[in-house]
């Protein structure tokens, strides 16, 4: 690990206007500690915002929905009942990420700002990283790919985003409350991440120095009627080769309105619009759900090493799809 300052920030204000080109914000610390054991990260100041924590209540229940601080760790929000009984894709998501551990360390915040688990990334040794390196290559490309996206991928970069709570949180329409030297803003959620493009070492459109300070998720009637289907190589600590993330509103025996999110196979957090406008108006049985999940990969673009991962999306999609239909809300 390489010398870096270190800066308290006492408030959100003076976090965001401490931070300059070579820092990085500190919460959990849990990716980004890591990523500096690794020579992957090289920030030359940390600001350390855990005093912010108690800045806001963890969860709060609002007239419009729900208000999660930034600065909550993982288990505490999973750990809420209101959050466990109105909105269960959110508790499932993140119960099923990381360790325990990890769990109690990890703010919200952090975690949907995690980098990928792709081992070129995080192998400095291998030169060819456009999203370390702009410029070097990609490595993944022609080389050990299994766990790499199939969705959002581009001839720059084909890591995936490995994250799960930020599948319910695009599921779910949510939106990003932040703070910057420019004043406060509150963006959708979807407009957080970007795909790689030609650009890959640039995954968020956040400017400098602008910090997350809370999710808002507004209540909707299919909050309740929601969940989060995770397939992995083990079931203890392990990240998503596939996942679902699915929120339905049925009316009689048609599907409303429906919102479908992917993980472990795309590059950013991926919204599913085509596979939920399908579903509008129908009834959800076993051709309906196979239907939806075909056309949430059509655009897929596999490599030798994961082509797989299109036919188990589909099948987790499907799956996830008639397992919200059959709850009891």
């Amino acid at each position: 690990m390489r010398p870096f300052s270190y800066v308290r920030a006492e408030d959100a204000i003076t976090a965001s206007q401490s931070i300059g080109a070579g820092s990085a914000f500190l919460a959990g610390g849990t990716t980004l500690l890591d990523l500096m054991k690794l020579d992957v990260m090289r920030p030359e100041t940390l600001v350390d915002i855990n005093s912010l924590r108690g800045s806001a209540p963890a969860v709060a229940l609002t007239q419009g929905g729900l208000r999660l601080s930034a600065f909550a760790s993982m288990a505490e929000t999973a750990a809420d009942p209101n959050i466990e009984h109105d909105y269960p894709i959110i508790a499932q998501s993140l119960a099923l990420a990381a360790s325990p551990q990890l769990r109690n360390m990890a703010t919200l915040g952090g975690n949907v700002l995690q980098r990928t688990r792709c081992n070129y990334f995080r192998n400095p040794s291998w030169r060819a990283c456009n999203k370390r390196e702009p410029g070097s290559g990609c490595a993944a490309l022609d080389g050990v790919n299994r766990k790499h996206a199939v969705l959002g991928v581009s001839p720059h970069c084909i890591a995936s985003y490995a994250g799960d709570f930020a599948q319910a949180l695009i599921a779910l329409d949510a939106a990003v409350e932040t703070i910057g030297p420019a004043g406060p803003r509150v963006i959708k959620f979807e407009a957080l991440h970007r795909t790689p493009g030609d650009t890959p070492q640039t995954e968020t459109n956040l400017g400098q120095g602008e910090l997350i300070t809370a999710f808002i998720v507004p209540r909707a009637p299919w909050t309740r009627r929601s969940l989060y289907l995770k397939i992995r190589d083990r079931e203890s600590y392990e990240f998503a080769l596939a996942s679902a993330a699915v929120a339905l509103d049925i009316e009689g025996d048609a599907v409303k309105q429906a919102r479908i999110a992917l993980g472990g196979i795309a590059t950013r957090p991926w919204r599913a619009h085509a596979a939920e406008q399908a579903l509008a108006g129908k009834p959800l049985n076993e051709d309906i759900a196979n239907h939806a999940s075909q056309l949430a990969l059509a655009h897929a673009s596999a490599r030798q090493g994961n082509a797989f991962k299109v036919e188990l999306a589909r099948r987790t999609l499907r799956r996830a799809l008639l397992q919200a239909a059959s709850m009891k809300v």
